[in-house]
């Protein structure tokens, strides 16, 4: 089986903790590839200011070009909205039964992992990696870089400089779509 982690997100836009984030996991946790999913809608967040979907899969597309083992994922794009983590996980299982798919989630969601749909067969079915600390199941120590996508998004807003924060790659494509 193929040890595939599913650590997803808006990526509002993808940025270098983001990446960091996943390459730590990768190789903590011994998996075979880590795929960021990337969300067209949190069920359980109001994303006012939320990128048309198509680019920002592009922009993660591009920012991920020869990172080992970690890639964009569009999947959720063609199933029903809101976007359900257990619903996403069951269609993965039936298209890739090569593969087993671990979730990665941090400590705010799982902080609030009971109100999550099918959260009980979620953590039958599938291990879950929570990041960056916590006493609960498969967690990892990882550094956290302090950066977020709402943070990038307010600095295009007051043409602040972006540099560092995320893949230099695409920085003049954040600049351009966050304005």
């Amino acid at each position: 089986m193929i040890k595939t982690g599913i650590f997803g997100g808006s990526f509002n836009p993808i940025h270098v903790g983001h990446i960091a984030l996943a390459q730590a996991i990768l190789r903590q946790c011994g998996l075979d590839e880590v795929w960021l999913m990337l969300s067209p809608q949190n069920p359980l967040k109001q994303e006012t200011d939320l990128l048309d979907d198509q680019l920002r899969y592009e922009m993660a597309q591009k920012a991920l070009e020869g990172v080992e083992g970690i890639k964009a994922c569009n999947y959720e794009f063609r199933l029903p909205k809101p976007s359900y983590t257990w619903n996403t996980l069951q269609h993965l299982t039936e298209d890739y039964p090569d593969r087993e798919f671990i979730l990665i989630i941090g400590g705010d969601n799982w902080a609030q992992f009971e109100r999550w749909r099918c959260w009980k067969d979620i953590l039958r079915h599938h291990r879950v990696i929570v990041y960056p600390r916590g006493n609960v199941i498969g967690t990892i120590d990882v550094p956290l870089i302090n950066v977020s996508s709402t943070e990038i998004r307010g600095r295009v807003k007051r043409h602040q400089p972006i540099t560092n924060l995320v893949p230099a790659v695409i920085e003049g494509l954040v600049e351009k779509y966050y304005q």
